[in-house]
């Protein structure tokens, strides 16, 4: 009787996507959902995708449990609605959207300022594909009211995803997103009909003078007295970040980089990867084969949405790719070495390396650790008004330098990282001769990344989380646990969100959920004292334990659970 219940539910829900869906090719799959009738239908179309952790993303397809026009338009209406609970001004509210270079990105933009205009909502469309930063510098240095960006990042080809900032211009947190979520009426689509027309007065139509303010705005924030001295290769990973990064080094007084041809331009197939994520084994080999020919001195690559940045230094003839954390440490001392003021602020996540904790004692600035993602990033600066953001990172490749941009930016970290590596060649050095003055003098950090992909029926939180909560391992490879601190306490004194910390000696695991994935992820970091400077000796043994704890931590995951 249930399932009758539910597919009478789902007919329903799926013949009124079906008269208001204005794509063609979403139509006939929905037809054929609705002409099969079978457990497809109601998966599609009793629920809808989650709207949190600062908006959605999903794979395109029909129906609300996927990424489409009608979707988009719902969503839309929900923040409109979000919007006008919240104006206290005679004057509509503003919202600055943007948009990458994937399929129907373009249109999904289009559909959400229709649907803003049709509510009194006025807002500025950017008139071409464009990377995440500067949609966040314009929704900022407006003052809108909120930003839409249309993008599903590093995501498969095959996804889309649409990110929403609100007027402080950081992302989205609770209680916003929530209330966002409660208005979001996937059974009652908005009809085409409902939607203002294109040309409608609260649609105002940028001329790319956004796109160019913020090239201003990031080509002026190195120093003009520094180095710029230095041979780059690019590659924007067929993303949008291009003609940006381009512009934004040329202004600086770069060396144009020499860009990697066949990933230049946006396509949204991603043809030369197999995954869009710079972080992904094999994704830079054509930026460093044109390097070694070349004879660059940096590789220096973004994400398709250009808000991540990654690494890969030649050293003596070796080429060394960097992770998150030693791009971040490097550059927060880059920064903090150049700047005064004990008021000033540095954030990284219990994620992260707490080297940067080190260095932000050195400098004696202040620092905070948050959990994962910009959207906590960016708060301890917003919190407290003491305090200056100066730098924050995070180890999944992001980085944001000052308090113009609330969320990562992959381009004036690039810049800023160039300028470091030119400074550190005309002294006949490289950023991994700045990472052993480091190292030596706070000890040598080394971190990773050991992932679990389970079944999807598999209830992490029950399976793993719980009963490592009520009973903590007491030892993770040849490392005793010291310490157990569980983030959903009030005691962590950070939002509850379903993580462990387990302290050992000399470093720490965190392991949690992932948001997105049936996947467990933990982040394991080991310290060791640099010993009458013999640094390399140091980083063999510390490269030793994490070996061993990675192996602990795998074998976490062997024993059965209940």
């Amino acid at each position: 009787m249930r399932k009758e219940v539910d597919l009478d539910e789902a007919l329903e829900i799926a013949n009124k996507w079906l008269i208001n869906d204005p794509d063609q090719t979403t139509k006939v799959e929905t037809e054929k959902l609705i002409s099969d009738g079978d457990i497809q239908l109601i998966q599609r179309f009793t629920n809808c995708l989650v709207f949190g952790t600062a908006g959605m993303r999903g794979v395109r397809g029909a129906g609300p449990m996927r990424m489409n026009r009608v979707m988009v338009r719902v969503v839309a209406t929900a923040i409109a609605q979000e919007l006008l609970s919240d104006n206290e001004r005679d004057e509509p509210p503003l919202v600055v959207v943007g948009y990458d270079a994937r399929h129907k990105s373009q249109i999904f933009a289009q559909d959400t300022v229709r649907v803003l205009a049709a509510h009194g909502v006025s807002s500025l469309i950017f008139p071409r594909p464009a990377p995440t930063p500067v949609l966040a510098y314009t929704s900022l240095s407006k003052k809108a009211k909120a930003g839409i960006m249309v993008t599903a990042s590093h995501n498969p080809a095959e996804d889309s995803g649409y990110k929403v900032y609100w007027e402080d211009g950081a992302q989205i947190v609770s209680p916003i997103d929530l209330k966002i979520a409660q208005r979001i009426d996937f059974k009652n689509p908005p009809s085409e009909e409902a939607l203002a027309d294109y040309e409608d007065a609260n649609i105002l139509k940028d001329d790319n003078g956004s796109i160019q303010k913020y090239v201003d705005f990031a080509s002026s924030s190195v120093s003009p007295e520094s180095k710029r001295e230095i041979k780059q290769i690019y590659t924007p990973l067929h993303g949008v970040g291009k003609e940006v990064f381009v512009d934004v080094f040329q202004k600086a007084g770069f060396e144009n980089p020499t860009v990697v041809k066949s990933q230049a331009e946006p396509d949204p197939d991603f043809p030369t990867v197999s995954f869009p994520n710079p972080e992904e084994e094999g994704a830079l080999d054509l930026a460093i084969e044109l390097a070694v020919e070349k004879n660059a001195d940096l590789v220096l690559a973004n994400d398709p949405d250009a808000d991540r940045l990654a690494v890969v230094v030649n050293h003596k003839d070796n080429w060394c790719r960097l992770n998150g954390n030693e791009i971040g440490v490097l550059l927060a001392e880059h920064i903090l070495s150049r700047g005064q003021g004990e008021d000033r602020l540095v954030v990284t996540t219990v994620v992260s390396s707490r080297l940067l904790s080190k260095i932000a004692d050195f400098h004696k600035v202040k620092y905070a650790e948050t959990l994962t993602g910009f959207k906590w990033i960016v708060r301890p600066g917003l919190e407290d008004k003491n305090f200056r953001f100066v730098f924050g990172y995070e180890e999944a490749l992001g980085f944001a330098l000052g308090d113009s941009v609330r969320d990562k930016d992959g381009i004036t970290s690039a810049l800023a990282f160039a300028e470091l590596a030119a400074e550190l060649k005309a002294e006949d050095k490289t950023v991994m001769d700045l990472l052993d003055e480091l190292w030596n003098r706070h000890g040598v950090h080394k971190t990773a990344l050991f992932t679990k992909r389970l079944d999807a029926e598999t209830d992490i939180s029950a399976d793993f989380m719980s009963p490592w909560r009520t009973s903590p391992p007491e030892r993770i490879g040849e490392f005793v646990v010291i310490e157990s601190i569980d983030l959903l306490t009030p005691e962590s004194g950070l939002p509850a969100t379903d993580a462990l910390v387990f302290n050992i000696l000399n470093g720490r695991i965190v392991i949690r959920p992932s948001g997105t994935e049936p996947m467990v992820k933990a982040y394991v970091e080991v310290t060791e004292s640099v010993i009458n400077g013999d640094i390399r000796s140091a980083e063999r043994s510390a490269d030793h334990k994490i070996e061993d704890l990675l192996h602990g931590v795998s074998n976490l995951f062997h024993v059965e659970k209940n």
